[in-house]
């Protein structure tokens, strides 16, 4: 594609995101990222999450649980993947939602059992995709970024070493 229609999605900055892939191209550590979150007890199931000055309230009655959040981060990333990358290969969207769905159970988590984690054992999602026109070719490029590029998904689909460190006073 020689030219890329720089408003083809809604609020898609195709220009910037491919000059920081340019950049990343050249020198791999500008793609390097280490976020640091705190989180601070709100009482009952609730926590207030800072980063950046930025807020976020998981748990509680009136808020996402970290489960669902959880699903909610994968949910997110992918809408992303899918409307950079079909923006980059000239796809315009019309509609894109993302369903996800997982089982757990909490056994481990309220201590009732002395069972194997609490975590998902599954994550099934479906993207659904509206655009006027798109081919068989592009769909699977989607799928390809979708399955390989995705942050979330990624870090769900393997193992990554928690390690913890534990203070109390």
């Amino acid at each position: 594609m020689s030219t890329i229609d720089k408003n083809l999605n809604k609020g898609i900055d195709v220009g910037s995101l491919l000059i920081f892939k340019e950049k990343v191209a050249a020198d791999v550590t500008k793609a390097d990222r280490k976020p640091v979150m705190v989180g601070v007890w709100n009482g009952s199931d609730e926590a207030l999450i800072s980063f950046s000055g930025k807020e976020l309230v998981i748990g509680g009655e009136n808020h996402l649980n970290a489960m669902q959040s959880l699903l909610a981060s994968f949910i997110a990333c992918d809408i992303d993947v899918v409307s950079m990358h079909a923006s980059f290969i000239g796809v315009k969207i019309d509609e894109l939602s993302i369903e996800a769905s997982g089982y757990f159970n909490v056994q481990s988590y309220i201590g009732a059992a002395d069972s194997p984690g609490s975590g998902f054992k599954e994550i099934k999602y479906t993207i659904r995709l509206k655009t006027p026109e798109i081919t068989q070719e592009q769909i699977n490029y989607l799928i390809e970024r979708c399955e390989k590029s995705s942050p979330v998904g990624d870090t769900l689909s393997r193992s990554v070493p928690l390690k913890l460190e534990f203070l109390a006073s």
